[in-house]
């Protein structure tokens, strides 16, 4: 995702198309008028709440503590986590199976707790909150109306599991789907190829980021129609009456220019011309590039886990990671969890192996083990600057690093993710992610959905209501109810039986 405004230099223009997810973030003037608001109420008096682990282990302080005990208490976190780095680390032997069979099940499926009910529903307020009605668009972030195709899916994603977890009725689910799919059949494209990073959610207009009134087109991101290109399948197959419709969506997308010799590509516009650039790296690239798999087109190169990959031990757990960084190829190589977390609920790990995303889990709990700090970190959008972070395991060769995309650091800003923490709660099921879970309950519910994190250092939520959070969260919970990756429960074809699911290591 990037965060600017305008496109960035011609040196951090392949940055931004390459390095995650290229989608609309509603940034730094949208967030100066909204975060004056928000300052009021969010940041003044941190929020603090005990949790307790299963061992009966608080891990967050009873009394608020003071700046001083925080400041000490990040410092020895951060000495910790620059210890914990061995490279090269511990790869993957190659006789081990990477890649789980179809289908992969959930190992705590069935009914939904109460519980999880009720984080459902409080999920899919942000949806009513943010619903267009004009167009079936939905803000990207909360009381904005602009929004991306990375966004836009989120949505799609959340009205499905709505409808199937019996929040939505059929008849205010079938008029909404419908008018959406209508207005991504129909919508203006970037030079009437495909749809433009961002829109004004309310007129459909093109524009750039939070520049809602005048028209801009900027480019388009592989990477976001990838990911709805997955959702496109899994609609127009479980809801045959829609098929028409999705399929009306794709045949709207001039999609020849999508990839390139088995590569996905995007495009930006910078100083009023085009640049073409080769967009993803090992995670995004992977699982976005499985969506335009389903749909024919050539992605043999992109969806490679292996050619580019290397390995890290982070606290003893060895983690892959792109080669490709910001030195050698000028994109950062994030390590996140999103990109596992989506593809393990949507694919059942097709995209990338399953042996991956257990590494990538297993670091993050055993940094908690290590410092006591819970961990789910993810990209996401923060209620103050830089307001757009990928807060990662590894990056440009440092552990546990929280960056822009401009490679400025900021881990003073790193936060456990609400959406992680669902994902790998309902994929795993372990004692660590249902401490995950119940951390996000006693600390991040709002009153229009789920806040998008809580910042380790601050020891206080971080307030930004967003489409992509709570869009997750209710995917994620749609998959523990049906117990199969909602491609497989949807009926979605064109997918190869692999080898068997590999355990934990």
């Amino acid at each position: 995702m990037s965060s600017d405004f305008q496109p960035p230099p011609k040196s951090l223009s392949i940055l931004a198309s390459v390095g995650g997810v290229v989608t609309a973030v509603i940034a730094i003037a949208i967030f100066n008028v909204w975060s004056k608001q928000l300052s009021q109420t969010s940041i003044a008096k941190p929020e603090i709440s005990t949790s307790e682990t299963a061992s009966g282990q608080s891990v967050q302080p009873k009394e608020p503590q003071s700046s001083l005990s925080l400041a000490k208490e990040a410092e020895r976190v951060a000495s910790l986590d620059a210890k914990s780095i061995v490279l090269p680390g511990q790869a993957i032997p190659k006789n081990q199976p990477t890649v789980a069979i179809i289908p992969y099940v959930a190992p705590g499926v069935g009914k939904l707790t109460p519980e999880e009910t009720t984080t459902a529903r409080q999920a899919w307020s942000y949806f009513q909150r943010n619903w267009n009605d004009d167009t079936g668009l939905v803000n990207s972030v909360d009381g904005f109306a602009s929004v991306s195709m990375w966004d836009q899916t989120a949505a799609i994603a959340a009205l499905v599991s709505a409808k199937e977890l019996n929040i939505v009725p059929a008849p205010e689910f079938e008029a909404k789907m419908s008018k959406m799919l209508k207005t991504l059949a129909s919508m203006p494209l970037y030079k009437g190829e495909l749809p433009n990073k961002v829109y004004n959610a309310k007129t459909l207009v093109p524009v750039n980021y939070g520049q809602l009134e005048k028209r801009e087109e900027i480019g388009w991101s592989a990477i976001d129609l990838g990911r709805m290109a997955i959702w496109l399948k899994i609609i127009g197959t479980k809801y045959s009456e829609m098929r028409l419709e999705t399929e009306a969506i794709w045949k709207h997308w001039q999609v020849k220019r999508l990839t390139n010799n088995g590569q996905m590509y995007g495009t930006a516009v910078i100083k009023g011309k085009e640049q073409y650039n080769q967009e993803g790296r090992l995670g995004y690239e992977n699982y976005a590039a499985y969506g335009l798999k389903l749909w024919g087109l050539d992605v043999k190169k992109a969806l490679d886990y292996q050619s580019h990959a290397a390995f890290v031990d982070l606290y003893g757990q060895g983690i892959p990671y792109d080669r490709r960084d910001f030195k050698n190829s000028g994109a950062n190589n994030y390590v996140l969890s999103e990109p596992y977390i989506l593809d393990g609920i949507e694919t059942g790990f097709q995209a990338l192996p399953k042996a991956y995303a257990d590494r990538i889990l297993a670091a993050q709990e055993a940094r908690y083990k290590a410092t006591k700090q819970l961990t789910a970190v993810t990209e996401d959008n923060l209620d103050r600057p830089p307001y757009f972070v990928y807060s990662s395991l590894f990056v440009n060769g440092e552990p546990w690093a929280t960056i822009a995309d401009t490679g400025q650091k900021h881990n003073d800003l790193r936060f456990l993710s609400a959406k992680a923490a669902i994902g790998w709660y309902v994929l795993y099921n372990t004692t660590y992610t249902s401490q995950l879970f119940d951390f996000v309950q006693d600390n991040l519910k709002s009153k229009h959905g789920w806040y998008n994190g809580f910042y380790e250092s601050l020891r206080q939520p971080n307030k930004t209501l967003t489409a992509n959070n709570n869009g997750v969260i209710l995917e994620s919970l749609l998959y523990k109810k049906v117990g199969q990756p909602l491609t497989v429960w949807a009926g979605v074809k064109n997918q190869k039986l692999t080898q068997r699911a590999i355990r934990t290591p």
